[in-house]
């Protein structure tokens, strides 16, 4: 007998319809599933034929085949077991598989019958909605984040015989019904208003929370830059509807929802260190995963310590910068990774750090901060809206000063710019640097137009401050020429 059941697999973020058809002959007993199945995918005969037994049904000792159409798409996850099990059952009699007809049935099965969660379930979803679909069987984990998708009715099971006996007609399941998008979850970690002192750092902050600006700091170790980039998504705008679909699509696929997870409601900090690959920053891998940039999509990638990442990992960051997108080619086929996320990065002014701090004397040469400097490619810093110099605040000033204003969690303070920024989508012009000033009001940053912005001294690429003890430039040296050559013809 022949049963058909449809489910489906992720190809990027985006959710394809599959057909898995299981086909029950005479013969020898064999289980062979065909079109192009994964490792994960081929052992599903195993975990299959234990959960059946398990579950308290006779599993069929006849030849067993099983394919799932299109057979031209690679097919990877867990997530067929159940609808495997389902059509053995159903090919066996055991209901009518006209019955599951118009659903979509996802999930990973335990060898005693339970189903387990399974990633990916949101693209899914939106997929069995599109196809014109009537309901979505799964996981009961993944409830909440299915439920979150209008006009489809989703339906959780915690065992395969509540799927079965769903489907013969015996019992009835509720379906889920979907939480209120709230928009401004409450405050969770790390507080902006923590912070005490770096008013000119926190400007900085806010200038580039409001515009969506990409920022740099640069000061010397424990001056704060890792404190204040931590609590950058506390002062961003609270995600909207469509950025938590598109934030929690991507981060199903990456298998990060925990269990019983809606949508994701803050935006995401994502810090990866310095050692990552470039298919782990920008995603890779067979099948392609999305990377570190597309898991702080709609959120603040943070790399600390920028010079010590390898310099073509970095390079790969150029294109997502621009264009909001990752593009990952491989010979089978190519997907798209949403990306549009806000860099913050944090470095040392020199390779010991102490380059213009009052406390601490530089010991570096010259010729080292430019080899330390040099690291930043020029394309890569012009990609950098703001660069701002954050300086050690001393013990006793930060001691006496009082906490910090809280103006606030989800924005940024009137008057500092758009009140709203949903993330720039077309790139726009730099603005000018931050720059500080030395009036008796403490530091505050002063803004330079294009036009009468100072030159940077250059001992590397990129628009960098000045090198010396405290700041100050170093002495230029003559440098050595050679004699030029005469002209042939004064010989």
């Amino acid at each position: 007998m022949l049963a058909k059941i449809t489910s489906g697999t992720v190809v990027g973020i985006q959710g394809v319809p599959v057909i898995v058809e299981v086909d029950l002959a005479r013969g020898l007993p064999a289980f062979a599933t065909v079109g192009l199945p994964e490792a994960a995918v081929r052992e599903a005969k195993d975990r299959v034929r234990s959960a059946i037994r398990n579950a308290g049904y006779e599993f069929p000792a006849k030849r067993i085949t099983v394919n799932l159409a299109p057979a031209d798409l690679k097919k990877a996850g867990t997530a067929f077991d159940l609808p495997i099990a389902l059509g053995i059952l159903a090919a066996s009699g055991l209901f009518d598989g006209q019955r599951t007809q118009g659903w979509l049935v996802v999930g990973e099965l335990s060898l005693d019958g339970s189903v387990l969660p399974s990633a990916g379930v949101l693209p899914l979803a939106l997929a069995a909605r599109n196809a014109g679909l009537n309901g979505l069987i799964l996981p009961a984990a993944n409830g909440r984040e299915a439920a979150v998708v209008e006009g489809l009715t989703v339906i959780g099971v915690e065992h395969l015989g509540q799927a079965v006996d769903f489907f013969a007609g015996q019992t009835k399941l509720a379906p889920i019904t979907p939480e209120p998008f709230a928009g401004r979850p409450e405050q969770a970690g790390a507080d902006y208003a923590e912070v005490r002192g770096q008013e000119h750092a926190k400007r900085a902050l806010e200038i580039a929370a409001a515009g969506g600006h990409n920022l740099l700091m640069l000061g010397p170790p424990g001056a704060g830059k890792t404190m204040l980039a931590r609590r950058l998504p506390t002062i961003l705008p609270p995600l909207t509807f469509d950025e938590a679909i598109e934030t929690t699509a991507v981060h199903s696929i990456a298998g990060l929802l925990g269990p019983d997870s809606g949508l994701v409601q803050q935006r995401p900090f994502r810090a990866p260190h310095h050692t990552i690959s470039d298919a782990g920053l920008v995603g890779g891998g067979n099948p392609p995963r999305p990377g570190e940039v597309s898991l702080a999509h709609n959120g603040v990638l943070f790399l600390d310590e920028l010079p010590e990442f390898r310099r073509h990992v970095l390079e790969v960051l150029r294109q997502p910068l621009e264009d909001g997108r990752v593009s990952v080619a491989r010979a089978a086929l190519t997907v798209e990774f949403p990306a549009r996320f806000m860099l913050v990065a944090a470095m040392n002014p020199c390779p010991c750090g102490h380059l213009g701090d009052p406390r601490h004397g530089c010991r570096c040469t010259p010729a080292q901060i430019q080899r330390y400097r040099a690291r930043l490619s020029g394309p890569l810093l012009d990609r950098i809206d703001l660069h701002v110099e954050v300086g050690a605040v001393d013990i006793a000033d930060l001691a006496s000063r009082p906490p910090g204003e809280p103006f606030g969690l989800y924005g940024p303070r009137p008057g500092a710019g758009g009140a709203g920024h949903t993330g720039r989508t077309v790139r726009t012009p730099a603005p000018p640097l931050l720059q500080r000033s030395d009036d008796a009001a403490g530091p505050r940053p002063v803004l330079f137009p294009a036009s009468q912005r100072p030159a940077p001294a250059r001992t590397g690429r990129g628009p960098l401050w000045p090198v010396g003890p405290r700041g100050a430039p170093h002495r230029q040296t003559r440098p050595h020429h050679r004699r030029p050559c005469r002209p042939r013809g004064d010989w």
